[in-house]
């Protein structure tokens, strides 16, 4: 009679070691879960955060544009009108007139060749 009863002690040893292995790997992949919302969580308060601060910068913007300021300058710099009193100046060029072109050159290296980059590689010192 004790072999059966010794028998259903390691039995049940065993289902207590596989459901304990089962609760292991299943809140294993519960953390991995959270890690992965966690990750997820964080990305889309970082794109939440950049498209508040893209409402705030065209809000900016729309406030200026329909201020009077915005019309002021449009009308100055491309609408070429003037307040009363002042005179439009558009400067001209005297006819024959061509522009002189300003030629920079830029200096291009000398390439190295393949005999001094491996001297270099072994040779000098870091």
């Amino acid at each position: 009679m004790k072999r059966t009863w010794l028998g259903w002690k390691y039995a049940l040893v065993v289902i207590g070691l596989v459901v304990l292995t089962l609760l292991v790997m299943d809140f294993n992949n519960r953390m991995a879960e959270l890690r992965r919302l966690s990750d997820k969580r964080e990305d889309v308060a970082l794109e939440a955060t950049g498209l508040m601060q893209t409402q705030l910068h065209l809000e900016t913007q729309i406030a200026y544009a329909t201020s009077e300021a915005a019309v002021v300058e449009w009308a100055y710099e491309e609408g070429h009108m003037v307040r009363e009193g002042e005179n439009l100046v558009i400067p001209l060029e005297y006819p024959g007139f061509t522009p002189q072109i300003t030629v920079i050159p830029t200096a291009t290296p000398e390439p190295e060749s393949n005999l001094q980059i491996w001297f270099s590689l072994f040779l000098e010192s870091r």
